[in-house]
């Protein structure tokens, strides 16, 4: 077991329903399977992350597919690189495990840890994907073991570099997925007056050495509640005027860009 106490950094063993470390810190497993590593002092706010609504309005929009090619191209390039091997990779961020439940159909010998700070994603997560272990964390302290993970999926999730390279053990990869130039043009030009290109992602991730890089771009065509959907799931939602709103709650349909980089990286 990889996980470590998030209080003493102890490795955490599972006693029936229970994690415990040795200096007797205890977290116990919740009826839906995943546990809860987050202490209250290193939450900075009662509920952090994505609220019910927002988790609700994702995964209408993901299950309809229209992330689908993102989700394919993970889970291919992790089987390209991980496939036939016992290993462990986590999902960083994964939500309500729309991709972690990919990656593990795709790495089949491998066990998948997902982890987001948000409990009613992790809770939604535990749900429905059974093969999983989720957690309840900070994706600023990692609750896994120096060099334990083979690999780690970022798919836009905040993220503390000295701990990427400190969980992930040498000649493991890095999996860091961004926003293309392109992606959501159509809802900038409805938001602000002048639409820029999304600027590319310039983290050093020390210990990593970049292997791959690819873009993944297509056109997306959604009804107007699943534009509502997707709006909400952006991050600038908040600026969107309420006659935004309701343009796209009307509209029939609405074309617009999915456009990612995908970015491997290998730890040295």
């Amino acid at each position: 077991m990889s996980l470590i106490c998030p209080l003493c950094h102890q490795s955490l063993q599972q006693q029936a329903n229970s994690f415990r470390c040795g200096a007797g810190h205890q977290f116990d497993q919740a009826k839906e399977g995943y546990v809860n590593l987050l202490p209250v002092q290193h939450k900075g706010s009662r509920e952090p992350g994505d609220s019910a609504e927002m988790l609700l309005a994702r995964r209408a929009f993901l299950d309809a597919g229209h992330y689908q090619p993102l989700r394919d191209a993970v889970a291919q390039t992790l089987a390209q690189h991980l496939s036939g091997q016992t290993t462990q990779v986590l999902d960083i961020g994964c939500g309500e495990g729309y991709y972690t439940a990919a990656m593990a159909e795709a790495l089949p010998q491998a066990q998948l840890f997902g982890l987001d700070v948000a409990k009613a994603a992790i809770r939604m997560a535990a749900r429905r994907y059974r093969q999983v272990k989720f957690c309840v964390a900070s994706s600023q302290r990692l609750p896994f073991a120096d060099a334990s993970l083979d690999g780690i999926v970022r798919i836009y999730a905040p993220c503390n570099e000295a701990e990427l390279s400190r969980v992930v053990k040498v000649g493991g990869y890095l999996l860091a997925v961004t926003p293309g130039p392109h992606h959501l043009q159509q809802f900038k030009a409805l938001i602000y007056r002048e639409v820029q290109l999304h600027a590319a992602e310039e983290k050093p991730y020390e210990g990593f050495t970049q292997v791959d890089q690819h873009n993944l771009r297509y056109e997306m065509t959604l009804s107007g509640a699943e534009a509502v959907s997707l709006l909400q799931m952006t991050p600038f939602a908040w600026r969107a005027r309420e006659a935004v709103w309701q343009e796209l709650a009307a509209a029939d349909s609405f074309n617009c860009d999915a456009d990612f980089v995908l970015t491997l990286w290998q730890r040295v």
